[in-house]
């Protein structure tokens, strides 16, 4: 994991500096095992000016769980649309670090390479822990979806939606992985009776019952 002090930013400038700097580090082939058996989500929930992240590793085969991890810190910004990383690196970070199994690739719920700025929080976090990364995002950013559900962004073609369950989700590039290979390992994660991945499923309900809870 690279040194943490790059992510204690504090403001618009700062966080632009990065984005600019690490969308140049962003690798979009595939660094992976030769075999992929445990992925990653993580999720953050609020209340108040708390934030509740959830890690959940899961086996691929089986879709069981392998561990949870959790963490709970003071919110130190508002969510403002291009400047995730700003208000959930740190408890992403602090999280993913209280992890005891490895895995073979992170899920993040935002955008990766699908972005203003080549660098959403997928590519922040997955240059950060140095790990195959996915974002996977809820609502579309910026780019223009194509009647094959790829999305382009400058001309090119920088993500790929995913719909299921009536919903859509927005896939692209963390870091060490291909945007096809993403939208592969996605869809054969998304559950018959769901449209979200089953980690990022999974992590999201356990942020928000750590939530609840406090």
């Amino acid at each position: 994991m690279m040194n943490l002090k790059s992510t204690y930013m504090s403001t618009i400038e700062e966080v632009k500096e990065i984005q600019e700097e690490f969308s140049k580090k962003v690798i979009t082939k595939d660094v992976l095992p030769k075999k992929i058996t445990k992925i990653c989500g993580v999720d953050v929930s609020y209340k108040y000016d708390r934030s509740f992240c959830a890690c959940v590793i899961i086996d691929v085969k089986t879709m069981q769980v392998i561990e949870t991890v959790y963490s709970s810190l003071k919110t130190e910004h508002d969510y403002i649309p291009g400047f995730f990383m700003l208000r959930e690196a740190k408890p992403i970070l602090k999280t993913i670090k209280k992890l005891k199994s490895k895995f073979d690739i992170l899920l993040i719920d935002g955008h990766g390479q699908l972005h203003p700025r080549r660098c959403g929080l997928a590519c922040y976090i997955g240059i950060m822990i140095e790990k195959p990364t996915i974002g996977v995002a809820k609502k579309l950013l910026c780019g223009n979806q194509r009647s094959d559900s790829q999305i382009e962004l400058d001309g090119k073609v920088m993500g790929q939606a995913i719909k299921s369950k009536n919903k859509s989700i927005f896939i692209s590039v963390g870091n060490m992985i291909a945007l096809k290979t993403a939208y592969n390992i996605i869809k054969n994660l998304i559950l018959t009776d769901k449209w979200y991945p089953e980690p990022l499923y999974l992590a999201d309900r356990f942020s928000k019952k750590l939530r609840k809870n406090r």
